[in-house]
């Protein structure tokens, strides 16, 4: 999931007061309130690229007017005239950040790129402006340390402590010299961060891969006929192009019976930004290290992965470590049993060689069909994307009475978005949910959600506005989009997210929805892919594309019994990441060669030569993009001990559907935002900490280690 570029806790925001008339006929028109219905919705019609530019700067000048109106009052600080004062914020900044956030994410064509990496390091400048602003954190100090602070209400409290925390976390404490040196730090992180994700973006663009008619057997109807289309588009007629993103490399790494071809898009794939010349990542990413360890020392902490796991669950880096070295060991066990399994069945074929990375996928399917019977390609003519999205509706209004509506009078940014209006069952409007579901020029791979407006009431009833966004490849004259289940899981997650966000309900913004510790956040959306699976969701939304039949029940029991098939290699491919990116900012100073770093300490770690990271270094978004989940990317696994324990206490009720349980995890989890701690936040719904013998047993290692032993 992407957030925004500054936690808003951090940001100077508007206050609304009064510009002059000079100044409020030059502010381009971008940055004009919302208007509309629903509280207001984002006028795309608005904004122009050209813009960006002029907009972030009248932006930041309207902002430091009200940053100077609040550090300048006279009155002794207090906080409705100093926290308070920033939260009635939204203003020009919060507007500028969503137009501009989406098209870097999802349009990044023509100027973008240029305009992008132009305003990175102004960007990075302006948020240490705010937090170096002596007056303004002296009465955010002053209100933190005052004994009138009991009498706030708990939830005010919690956001005043997230304004202190944040400001001091980010050098407002520092001295004059410090703080100018903190500043060129994150101005020139800014900088790499953006060049890293054009680099990436470049290599998912231009490093695909060509193929003829004979590469492309055992691929179903569908997926060929996009590859057609897309090399058609580059004018290789008779050609077959597969593009350089997972969305379209997984798929054909799973189907394809040419190893060769496999292998060829393969290297392709997980060679993105490490191809040397000008788009090379291992240049950048040694620097971001540097930088980044020097800018945690100036902070006063050991490592970068201290400075950042501070306000997280795991609190340390030694607890993320160690859950994951608990983990890995099975995970390799798993993959080691999994291995000797796929090689059996390749010499039983006469394949003649050894299972490499490029070959996983397409045996292991194999392996699926032979020990489950189970073809996930059958499977995969069940889930259409427009029936798995009816699905994720009836998820929401089974679990927490939200129904979603589609818009036609709703502005868009591309003709692939489409806007829901979601109520309650009352009929009250909750927020407006758009999707962008499907890939592009100038859209970053991956999927994610986006908060466009959060929910509040401080400052009147606000309702939130988010968004999912993926890169499904769109099928041929409006036939129907075909997806697999690891990505229908992907769909269900990200809905997750965005339920997150809709289900809010708290005063103020910064404390709202996903406004959470990064190893949380991953949580509610987590536990939404397990309802997926469920028969009632399966038997009414799985319908055949053509004979609109749903899945037979014979199918779903073989999909319940291979749950944890391939479990090893999920497991594997995801842990390397996590666990280089915890050890790449736990190596303290001197310059690092990442690739070199990435093998050795695989090798020492003892990573399967079988699998490779999910994502290798050089194309890393997650941790080198920005600083998002840079030491974090273990968050995931962490939430997922979380989820495990979750998906338990309704197993142990009604089941999936027990409304009692729904309502408690809304009550305790998904409504209250970053209000609460997020660790007591899960005592009280489960009544204790995390059990993480759950994610054992969710995975399916504690019976795979019986087995073994006996």
């Amino acid at each position: 999931m992407r957030t925004a570029l500054f936690p808003r806790a951090a940001l100077c925001v508007a206050l609304g007061l009064a510009l002059s008339p000079a100044f409020a006929a030059g502010k381009p028109a971008m940055l004009d309130k919302w208007t509309g219905p629903f509280g207001g919705v984002p006028a795309w019609d608005k904004v122009k690229v050209s813009e960006f530019e002029a907009a972030f700067q009248a932006a930041i000048t309207e902002n430091r007017a009200e940053l100077k109106a609040i550090a300048d009052n006279t009155a002794a600080p207090d906080f409705d005239n100093t926290i308070a004062a920033l939260e009635k914020a939204g203003g020009a900044l919060n507007r500028f950040y969503t137009y501009f956030g989406i098209h870097s994410s999802t349009l990044n064509v023509g100027d973008m790129p240029k305009i992008e990496s132009a305003l990175a390091p102004k960007q990075a400048a302006y948020g240490d402006e705010v937090t170096q602003n002596a007056k303004l954190f002296a009465r955010i100090e002053a209100v933190y340390n005052a004994p009138e602070k009991a009498k706030l209400t708990p939830e005010q409290q919690r956001l005043t402590w997230l304004y202190y925390t944040n400001f001091v976390r980010s050098g407002a404490k520092l001295d004059a010299k410090q703080k100018a040196r903190l500043s060129e730090l994150n101005q020139r992180l800014a900088s790499l961060y953006t060049s890293f994700g054009q680099n990436v973006l470049f290599d998912e663009q231009n490093g695909y891969t060509v193929l003829d008619e004979a590469s492309m057997k055992g691929l179903p109807a569908d997926i060929k006929d996009a590859a057609q289309r897309a090399a058609e588009a580059k004018k290789l007629k008779g050609k077959y192009l597969i593009a350089n993103t997972r969305s379209a490399a997984d798929p054909f790494l799973t189907l394809s019976e040419d190893r060769a071809a496999r292998e060829k898009v393969w290297r392709a794939f997980i060679g993105r930004g490490d191809m040397g010349g000008e788009h090379d990542n291992n240049k950048l990413i040694t620097e971001i290290l540097e930088l980044r360890y020097e800018r945690a020392q100036l902070l006063g902490y050991k490592s970068h992965a201290h400075w950042r796991l501070e306000q997280e669950m795991a609190q340390t880096p030694e607890r993320a470590v160690a859950l994951m070295e608990a983990v890995w060991k099975p995970g390799a066990a798993a993959v080691a049993r999994d291995v000797a399994e796929m090689q059996k069945l390749i010499d039983a074929e006469g394949g003649k060689y050894k299972l490499a990375a490029w070959d996983y996928r397409y045996i292991s399917e194999k392996l699926r069909k032979a020990k489950y019977d189970l073809d996930m390609t059958e499977v995969s003519n069940y889930l259409q994307l427009d029936r798995l999205r009816e699905g994720m509706f009836w998820m929401a209004a089974k679990l927490y009475d939200l129904h979603f509506s589609q818009l036609s009078n709703v502005a868009v940014y591309h003709p692939d978005v489409t806007v829901y209006e979601v109520k309650n069952g009352k009929g009250q409007h909750v927020g407006l949910w758009y999707f962008d579901p499907y890939a592009r020029d100038g859209k970053r791979s991956g999927a994610w959600m986006n908060a466009y407006r959060n929910q509040e009431r401080f400052n009147g009833e606000i309702t939130t506005i988010v968004s999912n966004n993926a890169n499904f490849v769109k099928g041929k004259d409006g036939a129907p989009v075909l997806i697999s289940w690891d990505d229908a899981e992907t769909l269900f997650h990200e809905f997750g997210h965005a339920l997150h966000g809709l289900l809010s309900d708290v005063n103020y913004p910064t404390l709202s929805g996903t406004s959470v510790s990064r190893d949380f956040v991953e949580f509610p959306s987590q536990i939404h892919e397990h309802w997926l699976a469920t028969p009632e969701v399966l038997n009414k939304f799985a319908l055949h594309y053509q004979t609109g039949k749903p899945i037979p029940a014979a199918l779903v029991d073989k999909i319940e019994k291979a749950a944890t098939f391939n479990e090893g290699f999920r497991t594997m491919e995801y842990l390397g990441s996590a666990v280089i990116d915890m050890k790449l900012h736990l190596a303290g100073a001197g310059p690092i060669d990442p690739d070199k770093f990435e093998r050795e300490e695989l090798k020492k770690l003892g990573m399967p030569e079988e699998i490779v990271m999910r994502h290798r270094t050089p194309q890393f978004n997650h941790v080198f993009s920005g600083d998002g989940y840079s030491a974090g990317y273990y968050a995931y696994l962490w939430a997922d001990s979380l989820t495990a324990d979750v998906w338990e206490a309704f197993e142990e009720g009604k089941g999936a559907w027990d409304e009692n349980v729904a309502l408690r995890f809304r009550k305790n989890i998904l409504s209250v935002g970053n209000t609460v701690d997020q660790a007591q936040a899960f005592r009280n719904f489960r009544g204790r900490d995390v059990d993480t013998q759950a994610l054992m047993r969710k995975r399916g290692f504690v019976e795979a280690e019986k087995t073994a032993g006996q």
